[in-house]
Formats: structure tokens, C-alpha cells, sequence
């Protein structure tokens, strides 16, 4: 565990504030709240007390007073005086191990986000940007930074990111391992999605949820502008309860490759393929950096659980550069930040806690569209429907998995439902036996 914290120790160099006259050996960092100095690879707060080999705060190894008069520096009252610049980092910082903490960490910078060019003004009188809701305004950023591209991550992002895990950030990544990937995404070149005539833009997002078999909304979903689905959009047979439209497909390597044979039985077989669609990617993990390379480059995956398959022939002859995009790590950080922090971040599995590619598509089109009605997502009464909307012949209730807060989920999308933010299909009772 103590070697542990030397490590933690010195992967926070990055965010340390420098001034003259302290050694070069001690240095302050923020944790938690708690303003910290490192000497000698133990971290030390403003008391003199040590944060020991057991993350407990113990008084201060004999002779630790006498070494600090000895550096010339006032160790417990010298005020921190913040440098006008922020020192740039020329080296990955050491990596960060997910063990060496039983809980979410809590680092200063934990709620600051990059954020793009100022936002479109909005046009359209209808605009969930012009909700009164002060808790959704407070929160809601409409310029956070959306994508993740070669030309925005550069070393000092890199050792901010590599602070929080996956997918919120590079935490346990190699720095080589991941950049070997990054390299190669194109920066965007356009929005998107763009606004009509009227200058409104507006969403269908269409979960999977069975509430939607039978509900016959197929027309509906598919007169919006533009229509986003997610993971296994299981579409032909079943197009009069949920649409045949898909402008964007939000995805993981895992969920569409996963999707090919565990959704065949189902009819399952491609991803959404429209003309000119939209593929949006979640990075969850490593083996999506590794599935990234070899897209990009139009190659076989060269490792990991996807090594020698051809990403691009998952994607139906409609994969272009040019209409895909990866979402950043500040985005992710922020919906669950902000948004659907569930209290599984304090126990001992917290860094496999995370909202689902659901809740991340629905929170895409919140930053992206002006009108947003969200279908086939969980509701208060989903034990009255199948798992899923593709499940005629046989009904399963949702398993709550240990990643995902589903309750969170459930009640945000409501709050966000009664704030007239977003239009959540609701369904009573089920009209029959089938799921």
C-alpha cells in the first residue's frame, strides 16, 4: 500500500503549485478537499500529520520537524501562492493503479470540464436550452466538450484525464497504449447535427425497453428530425412499435460485436445502417482503444479480446470518417458528475460504476437537439414489461446489474419528464400477456 502512495504521490506533480524558496522536495497538491505537501514519498497535511501505509493520519515520523527547519521552509504555515501559469507537463505522469483506492477519489478538478466554442444560439422557441428549471440550468453545460480528437488531447490532458478511470478518464492506461489510438480520430467536421428551417432540431432517442412492444409508435419515432439509438437496435419486424429511422447509432466495441450473435435469434443483423448515419462511440475500456486502431486505419484489431477482426465490417459499408465521432472523457465525467452520480461510487466495486450507454446517448441528444422525446427507456412500472421490446415469446424482467444504477435512471429521466425537458413515453398497463 505505501509503495501505492508514492505512486499517487507523484502522479499529482502535474497539479502542484510551485513557489520559490520551498525545496523542490515538498510540494502541495489538493485532495479531497485536504491541502497536502509530499517529502520523502508520504504525503503530509498542514498539521504535520502523515497519511501512513494504512490510509490513516498519524503524527509525524520522529525527526520530520527538525528535517522541514533544516529545508529552510516554514512546512505548516507557508501560505500557497498560486503561479499565473499552469506548469506544462512534458511527460506522462506515472499510472494511476484503480486498486489503490477503495472508493471513488475525489480530486479537486474533479467537476471542471473543457467546453467548446460558445454554444449555437438557440432559435427555436421550444428549446429545452431555454428551460426554467434552475437545478437542470445550474447543472447543464450546453458548450461541454462532446468529442475526443487527435487534436485536443495533448500531454497536459492526457496527465488530467489519466487522474480518472475509465471510461471518465485514462486511469490504469498506458500512455502509449491509448495514444497509439487517439492519433489517429479525426477532428469533426461538422456538427451533428444541424437545425431546420424553423431552426429547431428535433430528437427521438429509442431505448430497448419492452414497454415498447405493441405501443405501435413507429410512426411517431420516425417523423422527428433525427433519431438515435443505441447498443442492439434489433429494427426489422418490428418497425411499427419502434421506427425504421436511425440518424445516430451510439456504440461499444463490446456491444457491437456482442450484438451480431447474442441478437441473432432475435432477427438481428447489422447495426443501423441508413444512409449517411452517424456512428457515435463510448470508450469504455482498453479493448475500445484497441478496436479504434483498427478502424481507423482500416486494419485487423492487432490485440486484445478483438484481435484479428475487421472493425469496419461491423458497421453495414456505412462507416466513414468523416461520420463518426468519440465521445470525450470530460462529457462522460460530467453526466454522471452532474446528472446520475450514484452513492455505488463509495463502495468497494466503484470503478466498474457507471450510467448506461442509454443514459449517455439520451444526455447526447440533450446537448444536441432543442426538442428531445426519449422511448423505450426505464419507467416506474417496467416490471410490467420484458426486458426488452424484441422478446415476443418470452418475458424477462431487467437484471440490475452491479455497473448501473438503474433506479438512479429511472428517476432522473421523471424529474427531467416533469420539468418539461424532455418528453418520456409513458405506458400504464400492459394491453395484453405478450411482454
Amino acid at each position: 500500500m505505501f509503495s501505492l502512495l508514492v505512486v499517487i504521490s507523484t502522479a499529482v506533480v502535474f497539479f502542484i503549485l510551485s513557489w520559490g524558496g520551498i525545496s523542490q522536495s515538498i510540494t502541495w497538491t489538493a485532495f479531497s478537499g485536504k491541502l497536502l505537501r509530499t517529502y520523502g514519498g508520504s504525503w503530509y497535511d498542514s498539521n504535520l500529520t502523515v497519511l501512513d501505509n494504512k490510509g490513516e493520519w498519524t503524527p509525524p515520523p520522529d525527526g520530520f520537524t527538525s528535517t522541514i527547519k533544516a529545508e529552510k521552509t516554514n512546512f505548516k504555515t507557508d501560505v500557497p501562492r498560486a503561479s499565473t501559469h499552469r506548469p506544462v507537463a512534458e511527460t506522462p505522469m506515472p499510472v494511476l493503479s484503480i486498486k489503490a483506492f477503495k472508493k471513488l477519489p475525489k480530486w479537486d478538478f474533479e467537476d471542471k470540464y473543457n467546453q467548446d466554442a460558445p454554444p449555437r444560439e438557440p432559435t427555436c422557441a421550444q428549446s429545452l436550452r431555454m428551460s426554467n428549471d434552475e437545478k437542470f440550468k445550474k447543472a447543464f453545460l450546453p458548450n461541454i466538450r462532446l468529442f475526443l480528437h487527435k487534436d485536443n488531447i495533448n500531454m497536459s490532458e492526457w496527465n488530467r484525464l489519466s487522474h480518472f478511470n475509465n471510461p471518465f478518464g485514462f486511469m490504469g492506461f498506458k500512455y502509449d497504449d491509448v495514444m497509439d489510438s487517439v492519433k489517429f480520430i479525426p477532428k469533426p467536421k461538422e456538427p451533428l447535427l444541424r437545425p431546420g428551417k424553423d431552426g429547431c432540431i428535433r430528437c427521438a432517442v429509442v431505448g430497448t425497453s419492452g414497454i415498447l412492444y405493441g405501443s405501435k409508435l413507429g410512426k411517431e419515432i420516425d417523423a422527428h428530425d433525427y433519431v438515435f439509438r443505441m447498443n442492439g437496435a434489433v429494427i426489422k419486424g418490428y418497425e411499427e412499435d419502434v421506427g425504421n429511422r436511425t440518424s445516430v447509432y451510439v456504440h461499444t466495441a463490446h456491444s457491437i460485436t456482442s450484438s451480431a450473435y447474442v441478437l441473432k435469434k432475435f432477427g438481428y443483423k447489422s447495426v443501423p445502417h441508413d444512409e449517411g448515419i452517424k456512428f457515435v462511440m463510448i470508450p469504455e475500456g482498453m479493448r475500445d482503444f484497441q478496436w479504434l486502431q483498427g478502424l481507423l486505419k482500416g486494419e485487423r484489431v492487432s490485440e486484445g479480446p478483438y484481435k484479428n477482426r475487421r472493425p469496419r465490417t461491423y458497421y453495414a459499408d456505412q462507416y466513414n470518417e468523416t461520420r463518426f465521432y468519440v465521445l470525450h472523457q470530460d462529457f462522460l465525467r460530467y453526466v454522471r458528475n452532474r446528472f446520475l452520480l450514484s452513492r455505488n461510487v463509495n463502495a468497494s466495486f466503484w470503478a466498474i460504476v457507471r450510467p448506461t450507454n442509454g443514459a449517455f446517448t439520451l444526455f447526447l441528444a440533450l446537448h444536441t437537439c432543442d426538442i428531445v422525446d426519449a422511448y423505450g427507456f426505464i419507467t416506474d412500472n417496467h416490471n410490467k414489461y420484458s426486458n426488452y421490446y424484441y422478446e415476443k415469446n418470452a418475458k424477462t424482467h431487467i437484471v440490475f446489474y452491479a455497473n448501473h444504477d438503474y433506479i438512479l435512471e429511472k428517476n432522473m429521466w421523471k424529474k427531467l419528464h416533469d420539468s418539461k425537458i424532455i418528453k418520456l413515453y409513458f405506458r400504464p398497463d400492459p394491453e395484453n400477456k405478450k411482454p
